[in-house]
């Protein structure tokens, strides 16, 4: 039998542990002496990446609008809770949190759709049972009145940009599947959800969207998180592949291509786990330092997002993680 270094020419390396996403390489083959394993690295898949510390926000808080909007180096967080409903903006250049201007009203629990400068916060609560349609729109200073949506709610979910977007879930009460799409001069009833949900989390755009997860109890019941997942085709919902871990108020990055989620909230615990999507199944991946839910959340690519404040219970934190990542994937090598 022909050995590996008679055919390429060198002895295949030995390591004690995979290698980091700096270190990675398409198309190395190594030998992992700890596990006992040959291993390959190629393009595609789960992204090969990992999370570190970023800049605290300044005011720790959760309940903040949870979107894709904003990147890891442009990044946009408002709203939100700790001791009261906050109006407070933070943006975000990759190394530090700056105060920006307030919305006109504190407000939690709200979507959030578009980028650092032309987001939008929509709907949510403003206080106890004090649910809100309404919606403000942000261009990079400063935040105006925009058009209403037409079913006022909480713990909704959106996706897509200030000028296009589609929120869809949530709390009226009863718990909703209804969906509504944004052209950019008044909001339209579409489609439904299969399944009636809170605190899902979106990726993607207002014409091609996953809802993940989430939490399905009748209102006032006990919570009832889910795996499932639904796709949005730009007219309607159907059912997709199911994550591993069920969760509701999770952080996302990406696209119906190549997204993930992060964090989130079970019966019994806080989630740290992180999971990938390459547009087939998805794939756990390295967690986040420490589980949160409610975060502030952004990212349009599967290998740069952040994670800004939230719930680590029993208090909110004020700590941003940062996910970066390399297009690589590390696969055993089996025998037969």
């Amino acid at each position: 039998m022909s050995e590996y270094k008679g055919i390429k020419g060198f002895q295949v390396q030995t390591r004690t542990e995979d290698p980091s996403p700096t270190e990675a390489q398409a198309g190395d083959f190594y030998y992992n002496s700890s596990t006992g394993q040959f291993k390959n690295i190629i393009t595609g898949g789960a992204p090969l990446g990992s999370w570190s510390s970023g800049g605290s926000i300044n005011q720790t808080r959760s309940g903040m609008g949870r979107s894709m909007g904003g990147t890891l180096t442009a990044g946009i967080i408002h709203g939100g809770i700790e001791s009261s409903i906050r109006a407070l903006t933070e943006l975000y250049n990759g190394t530090s949190w700056t105060e920006s201007g307030d919305m006109s009203a504190g407000i939690r629990n709200h979507a959030a759709t578009g980028t650092q400068t032309a987001a939008s916060a929509i709907s949510g609560t403003s206080g106890p049972g004090a649910l809100v349609a309404t919606v403000e729109n942000f261009n990079g200073s400063s935040w105006t009145d925009g058009t209403s949506i037409n079913e006022g709610r909480e713990q909704l979910v959106g996706v897509g940009l200030q000028t296009a977007g589609l929120v869809f879930g949530g709390n009226e009460p009863p718990v909703t599947a209804a969906t509504e799409l944004w052209n950019g001069s008044s909001w339209t009833e579409v489609n439904d959800l299969n399944t009636a949900r809170v605190g899902m989390t979106g990726i993607g755009t207002s014409t091609a969207a996953y809802a993940v997860s989430g939490n399905t109890p009748p209102s006032g019941s006990a919570p009832n998180f889910t795996t499932n997942v639904e796709e949005w085709n730009g007219s309607s919902w159907t059912v997709e592949s199911n994550i591993n871990t069920k969760r509701s108020s999770s952080g996302a990055s990406g696209t119906i291509a190549r997204g993930f989620i992060f964090g989130g909230v079970t019966h019994t615990s806080y989630v740290a786990n992180t999971e990938a999507w390459d547009g087939s199944s998805w794939s756990e991946v390295a967690d986040l330092g420490t589980g949160v839910s409610s975060v502030g959340s952004g990212g349009t690519s599967d290998t740069s997002a952040f994670s800004a404040g939230g719930n680590r219970g029993p208090a909110n934190t004020n700590a941003t993680e940062e996910w970066t990542a390399a297009n690589f994937q590390i696969k055993t090598v089996t025998t037969s």
